[in-house]
């Protein structure tokens, strides 16, 4: 690619952290955190990290600082997926709808498995920056979720800050690992665009791989007080 995405992030992190320091680390990790517009902390903090062997950052300050940044940006879109919930209701595109069986799913999810899915998505690349709009939708409790938050972002920024360190002048080695991030991104939205526009045609059903039922077809299960129908599929004749 002429353009390179990673790169263009590349310089603008930099360029923050080298002339607006410890704040523009937190500035950074509350955007990245946010998810909106989309600044890797797999940039970020190894060049916070180098900056911590040149001796510019301390390293307690610089961790201090990401994972202030990560937090605040997480409850941020905490709160607005909370905030949002009764508006979800009926959006979407033709078939393409959320309706309140899809937030009722979401609500069973997080209630039993929402601090392992928060933990967990904290430490995955690129998922960490978006687990906390469905978190504050299915209403987690907001002092579980800051807690979980901090508990699965915490080996993610030591260990990041600490690769920093380990390459000094080097670090921009782990931003080369992540060129393979301009293809895989735009793969990710071209696959979520023919997603979405098979779920509002109807061929897919919203949120399933699964073909939408034809009308009148059933699932097989019984309605409450409906007898079984006899062997072979015969009908009993009428008394």
């Amino acid at each position: 690619m002429s353009f390179s995405i990673v790169e263009a992030i590349v310089n603008l992190v930099t360029t923050v952290l080298g002339t607006v320091g410890l704040p523009g680390l937190f500035a950074l990790m509350v955007v990245e955190s946010f998810g909106l517009p989309i600044v890797p902390s797999e940039i970020v903090l190894p060049f916070a990290g180098f900056l911590v062997v040149e001796g510019t950052f301390s390293f307690w300050l610089a961790l201090a600082a990401a994972l202030g940044g990560d937090l605040l940006g997480a409850l941020i879109a905490y709160a607005i997926g909370r905030t949002c919930r009764h508006r979800l209701a009926g959006v979407g595109i033709g078939h393409f709808r959320i309706d309140p069986a899809h937030l009722e799913r979401m609500d069973r999810f997080f209630a039993r498995r929402g601090e392992v899915a928060v933990v967990g998505a904290r430490l995955l690349p690129v998922l960490r920056s978006y687990i906390s709009y469905p978190a504050g939708t299915a209403r987690m409790n907001p002092f579980r979720f800051a807690g979980y938050t901090l508990l699965g972002s915490t080996p993610f920024a030591v260990g990041f800050l600490y690769a920093g360190m380990v390459l000094r002048s080097h670090w921009n080695l782990v931003s080369q690992w992540f060129q393979v991030l301009d293809v895989a991104f735009i793969a990710l939205v071209v696959l979520a665009v023919v997603y979405l526009l098979l779920c509002a045609v109807g061929v897919l059903e919203p949120f399933t791989l699964r073909r939408p039922r034809a009308p009148g077809a059933t699932d097989g299960t019984l309605r409450p007080g409906a007898e079984p129908p006899p062997s072979g599929g015969a009908r009993p004749p009428p008394p």
